[in-house]
């Protein structure tokens, strides 16, 4: 097995976990509002301040490991997460439980954008949007493992227990991580000429170097990136926060359909992650990568705000579901897409850069939407109403796609 294939299957389980970890207050989040008496709209906060964290430590995690090494930072990210994770089982009160989801939220900020800029380092371009897509169905397998995983542990041993069983794990990966990596191709022993030639220019030693970012904001590029994922964490969101207390409050499901159904549009999302990074590497050899990217932008985000429209329109547990998991893989077949632009256009700043974009989806797009969709099924005492929200800013995300130019990038 190459090195790099190697990394990418750290990088696979980092997602597994970051996603189990973060949805797992989803699925627990019921019991928790029940015996800490946290209302909905103070759990929307308890929701809102993690993304809220999350994206505001975005840039600058994103930015140090282009400067100090992916190792080192995302070592410190998952220790970090880790930790809090722990401390959410400890929390007593709405109070504890709200300061340390943002505490949770600041430590993980980065994560992703530090896997992207292991990815440019380790993946020569034309596999860089499947490596994308493999890492984040990662994330779908984390996420459908959750109730799995966390509803019997929370029937046995409490949701308490749950939470410092996640950082065990968390911490256990950041050891092996630091241990075994390198930054640069060429710093690991083992990893051939060949395979360095395959690479290509990401497998030189990484340079120290900051994003001049005010040539950077300059280009309109950035901000389209910007705003496509503002307006597509509007719906993404919902599924790691929203989703269980929705199947719960708004469909009438009790645990057992939990285990039966809420890990369907995970599995969805998995699977068009890969399909989306791959489609993607397949059109840029046949059509460009303007329109290799474009093409599975639109087409994935459009299908997701039908299918999001469409699950308002059915009170059916089933169909629910099922549009619910169409809605997920349309804009999952998106997601390695706008990771890889970030790459096209970033460089060896795509740490940086992918932290901005991020950044810009949780301060605004999740952490919005978290609270918001708290106070709109207060407001009218329905959980069908944010969905029309969700599915709007998604085909405005879908729209944005045609403004976004891989071809250019920020910094010559």
């Amino acid at each position: 097995m190459k090195y790099r294939h190697r990394v990418l299957g750290f990088l696979f389980v980092l997602s597994i976990i970051t996603f189990l970890d973060r949805v797992s207050v989803s699925v627990m989040g019921a019991r928790m509002q029940s015996d800490l008496g946290i209302t909905p709209k103070q759990w929307g906060w308890v929701l809102g301040a993690f993304a809220l964290a999350y994206g505001i430590f975005e840039i600058p995690a994103g930015a140090q490991g282009d400067r100090k090494g992916t190792r080192r930072v995302l070592t410190r990210i998952v220790v970090w997460w880790s930790v809090f994770a722990g401390f959410t089982g400890l929390a007593r009160n709405f109070w504890q439980v709200l300061t340390t989801r943002f505490l949770f939220g600041a430590g993980a900020a980065g994560a992703y954008p530090n896997c992207s800029a292991s990815i440019a380092r380790w993946f020569p371009k034309d596999e860089r949007a499947r490596a994308q897509g493999i890492v984040w169905m990662g994330s779908r397998f984390g996420a459908a493992a959750a109730p799995l995983i966390m509803i019997p542990i929370q029937a046995t041993l409490g949701w308490r227990v749950g939470f410092l069983f996640l950082g065990i794990v968390g911490a256990a990966w950041a050891a092996v991580w630091f241990a075994w990596f390198r930054d640069s191709p060429r710093e690991k022993i083992g990893v051939g000429e060949s395979e360095l030639s395959e690479i290509g220019e990401g497998a030189a030693p990484a340079k120290s170097e900051s994003l001049p970012w005010g040539r950077a904001f300059s280009r309109p590029n950035l901000w389209w990136i910007i705003a496509m994922y503002f307006c597509y964490c509007w719906s993404s969101h919902f599924y790691l926060t929203w989703l269980n207390i929705f199947l719960q409050n708004g469909r009438g499901f009790a645990a057992r359909d939990l285990l039966r159904y809420s890990w369907l549009p995970f599995v969805f999302g998995a699977g068009a992650n890969v399909l989306g990074g791959l489609t993607s590497d397949a059109l840029v050899r046949r059509i460009g990568l303007k329109w290799g990217r474009r093409l599975v932008g639109i087409t994935g985000l459009g299908l997701s705000a039908i299918f999001t429209a469409a699950t308002a329109l059915t009170h059916s547990k089933v169909l629910s579901i099922v549009f619910l998991a169409l809605g997920y893989a349309g804009s999952d077949f998106m997601l390695p897409v706008a990771w890889a632009v970030c790459l096209d256009v970033g460089g060896r700043h795509s740490g940086a850069v992918s932290g901005a974009m991020n950044m810009a989806g949780h301060i605004g797009g999740a952490a919005l939407a978290s609270v918001a969709f708290g106070y709109l099924v207060a407001g009218f005492g329905s959980y069908d109403a944010p969905l029309i929200p969700m599915a709007a800013m998604t085909a405005v995300s879908a729209l944005l796609w045609l403004k976004i130019d891989p071809t250019q990038p920020l910094v010559e």
